[in-house]
């Protein structure tokens, strides 16, 4: 079980690429299945367009693939 604030690896879909890409950051757990996404330490909104931006209140479903199951952002929130 996770407990509210605790900061946890969720990956954000990456738009315009070509490809199918995902970038992984951090998000803090708001509870209600909601999370706060945070910039990497590299976040460059000019070199990268994110689905959902930093700062960003999100839903996530688990997504298996062959290296494991993540999450994934889906869902904006709003602030």
């Amino acid at each position: 079980m996770t407990r509210e604030n605790a900061v946890i690896e969720i990956y954000v879909t990456l738009l315009d690429e070509g490809t199918e890409c995902f970038r992984p950051t951090q998000a803090v757990i708001l509870g209600d299945g909601l999370f706060k996404l945070m910039p990497t330490a590299n976040y460059d909104p000019d070199d990268e367009h994110w689905e959902f931006l930093p700062g960003s209140i999100v839903r996530a479903k688990e997504v298996r693939n062959a290296d494991g199951m993540y999450l994934l952002a889906v869902a904006n929130e709003g602030h």
